[in-house]
């Protein structure tokens, strides 16, 4: 065990350096937009991400998504039950207007973690920040505990590590009102790595607020006491609905692009989480694999 975690920390400490290596090569990333009281304007955000499986899905499908629409359209929030998204759990997020910052990715990839077997379970809502009022999102969490969720963390430090340096500045969505109302340690985050609740290693420990979930629903309005008592008391009917839970197996994660709240809009890369090969997803054309294959 000693040898296992001491290795996983070397993996980590590696990944800070080359981050810092990025970093210097990247002297473009603008945080001038952290000292406005308005949100930095959205223009394109990239990610990666692990996308449900198709058996995960059909089973959200079949107990959770009509009753969620309707609940969404009786509460008159027309947008969020029509705003489109690719269900996903997220690794990072980096904004980055440069058309090519897929490719980039792609190529910045750290060694992969292979398959992660993790159980989703518990639906509760949560805003960007406390007190901020937009956005907002109703998720459902994963269970924090076993191997495949600490192998799931340990890829989180690694890849914000080797990703975050390919930002232009911090993800819009943390600026602004939101950034205004987070914590000194998310406001040092999104300084550092352009975005909160991620994983990193600072003066050589690892510093973990990466909370890893699906989302079901992306509000841009604001979450008012009214707003919040409803979707608290369907989180509330879905976890009776669902007690125990949904199994899932990751056995790829992709580079998607994204909307301002977070929701995915396209994939672009699928890799395999255990041998590293790499789809096009546009395409259907394998493209080689990453450097970064599990072992």
């Amino acid at each position: 065990m000693i040898q296992k975690l001491s290795h996983r920390l070397a993996t980590v400490a590696v990944a800070a350096a080359a981050s810092m290596v990025a970093f210097t090569a990247h002297a473009d990333i603008d945080n001038s937009s952290l000292s406005s009281p308005d949100f930095r304007p959205h223009v394109r955000t990239f990610g990666l991400v692990y996308t449900l499986p198709k058996e995960v899905n059909d089973t959200l499908d079949l107990t959770t998504k009509g009753m969620l629409r309707e609940k969404l359209l009786n509460a008159k929030l027309e947008d969020e039950a029509a705003r489109h998204n690719i269900p996903h759990v997220t690794v990072v997020h980096i904004h980055n207007a440069d058309a090519t910052t897929p490719e980039k990715m792609l190529k910045a990839l750290p060694k992969l973690p292979g398959v992660l077997n993790v159980t989703l379970k518990n639906f509760y809502t949560t805003e960007a920040a406390k007190g901020a009022g937009q956005p907002w999102w109703l998720d459902l969490g994963i269970v924090k505990e076993g191997a495949g969720f600490e192998s799931m963390m340990a890829f989180n430090t690694t890849a914000t590590a080797a990703l975050a340096p390919l930002r232009d500045g911090p993800l819009p969505r943390c600026t602004g009102p939101v950034y205004a109302a987070m914590s000194d340690a998310a406001k040092d985050l999104v300084k550092t790595v352009g975005v909160s609740g991620v994983n990193v290693v600072k003066d050589g420990k690892e510093l973990r607020s990466h909370n890893p979930h699906n989302t079901l629903v992306y509000s841009k309005v604001k979450f008012t006491p009214e707003v919040q008592k409803g979707m608290d008391q369907t989180a509330g009917e879905f976890n009776q609905i669902l007690p125990n839970g949904i199994q899932v197996s990751f056995k790829t994660v992709s580079i998607v692009e994204l909307g301002f709240a977070g929701n995915v809009l396209r994939e672009i890369y699928r890799i395999d989480l255990q041998n590293g090969s790499v789809l096009n997803v546009a395409t259907n054309s394998p493209v080689g694999a990453t450097t970064g294959a599990a072992r």
